[in-house]
């Protein structure tokens, strides 16, 4: 089902909310990203709101006032709640029904019901927190173009190791250390071994890194010791956000071996707070990765005709950065790279079909994370490490600042669209996160 174009994704469609026809608004009609919201600077309770243009539809509202009722009850009931967590358990079928219920409020007419219009709430005007209570985190390794730059500066004789292109790389994170876009990130401390002394100290890490991944986000879940089959994954997942996974390299390097990543990753992990529907993402779909001749095919479980020819996405995935002299001058962030998630070496199938494959149970609102997203060119790379070879090389900003590594005060802010002739342009809204100081 979420391969399939349907009239939601019409590309003549107009809304009433006039800031969603801009051309280059990441929220036209044809998207309709789900999030949580509540108004900035107050403590009142969370309601789903879906992004339209510069505006939140609150649907807690639309639910008190009617504007629901042809829908099940049990979907009504999930629209006034405070999170996703029920929405997303219920299937992409109804979210679907839902998504196309919606499409119809918001589209054109030279008189909307005014009931509809208070329903709006000025996106400048909101806090938009965590769409979803998340239980569990997990973060792959899934771009190839990553793993072998990443592997040549620790590995140079093989950076690919040799179970890597048989299964999807993965480590478990910390899901309560997740914040939402907008989030200041307090640059943590760790033991840190430098090359010349014998023994670790501890102090603030010196080589603070983002990194580019999207997240996906489970809807509905599986039994423990029950498997999801590679021709059923997309039907557990409801949607796609980006993901900062900040991390800490200095730290990493002295405490990842043998058992991985720690608290060089625990400290944050920001994510944008709109998600965007596999069924908004149908008319952006495309091939899986195309494997040289000398890779391995995937396993069975792995592999399916369909997964081939339309698991992969073609989204456009870009990184900027602002320091504070930046902002002081008043200048406009500066790209530091743009990148192509459609290259990335395993789908997002294969990656939920491999975390259930020994029976592990996902539950909604569980987030997965891609991995560092990362391409051929220099231009396409996905965190600093690989930009600035760790720090042999330096970015210099617009203001002739040099950067190795995040400096305390300096600003990422992630952005991701999609883009295709005959369709609409539709965008992911922003990830962004500043660096604060040690405690």
């Amino acid at each position: 089902m979420s391969y399939h174009i349907n009239t939601t994704h019409n590309p003549d469609l107009r809304s009433w909310v006039e800031s969603a026809n801009q051309p280059h608004s990441d929220f036209p009609i044809q998207n309709l990203p789900f999030g949580v919201f509540r108004s900035h600077g107050t403590t009142e309770t969370p309601c789903i709101g879906v992004a339209i243009g510069d505006q939140i539809l609150n649907l807690y509202l639309c639910y008190q006032a009617g504007l629901l009722q042809e829908l099940p009850a049990q979907l009504q009931s999930a629209c006034a709640q405070s999170d996703l967590n029920q929405l997303m358990a219920m299937g992409n079928e109804v979210v679907s029904i839902l998504r196309h219920h919606l499409s119809q409020l918001l589209q054109w007419d030279e008189h909307p019901p005014a009931s509809a219009q208070e329903m709006l709430f000025p996106m400048s005007r909101a806090q938009l927190i965590l769409p979803a209570n998340i239980g569990d985190y997990t973060d792959f390794y899934a771009s190839i173009f990553h793993a072998l730059n990443v592997g040549k500066l620790f590995r140079p004789d093989k950076p690919i190791l040799d179970n890597y292109k048989y299964l999807p790389i993965a480590y478990h994170g910390r899901a309560s250390s997740i914040v939402p876009s907008d989030t200041p990130i307090r640059r943590p401390k760790g033991q840190i071994k430098k090359p010349e002394v014998s023994a670790p100290i501890f102090e603030p890490t010196q080589m603070l890194d983002y990194e580019l991944e999207v997240g996906l986000f489970i809807g509905v879940g599986n039994e423990l010791g029950e498997p999801i089959s590679i021709d059923n994954a997309e039907e557990h997942i409801f949607g796609l956000c980006l993901v900062n996974d900040w991390s800490a390299r200095d730290i990493q390097a002295w405490e990842y071996q043998p058992l991985g990543p720690f608290l060089a990753k625990s400290f944050a992990t920001t994510i944008s707070p709109w998600v965007v529907t596999l069924e908004a993402l149908a008319p952006f779909r495309c091939p899986a990765f195309k494997r040289t001749q000398d890779d391995p095919l995937p396993l069975p479980y792995l592999c399916s005709r369909l997964n081939t020819e339309l698991g992969g996405f073609d989204i456009i995935v870009e990184v900027f950065i602002r320091s504070t002299l930046m902002r002081a001058k008043g200048m406009e962030p500066f790209c530091l790279s743009r990148g192509s998630f459609k290259q990335m070496y395993w789908t997002v199938a294969q990656m939920l079909t491999h975390h259930t494959s020994n029976g592990c149970n996902l539950r909604p609102g569980d987030l997965l994370a891609t991995g560092t997203i990362s391409g051929v060119q220099k231009s396409s790379l996905g965190c600093l490490l690989e930009i600035t070879q760790r720090g042999t090389y330096l970015v210099e900003l617009p203001t002739h600042e040099m950067r190795s590594f995040l400096c305390d005060g300096d600003e990422i802010i992630f952005h991701a669209y999609c883009e295709k002739e005959g369709y609409v342009r539709i965008g992911f809204g922003e990830c962004r996160g500043i660096i604060l100081s040690t405690a």
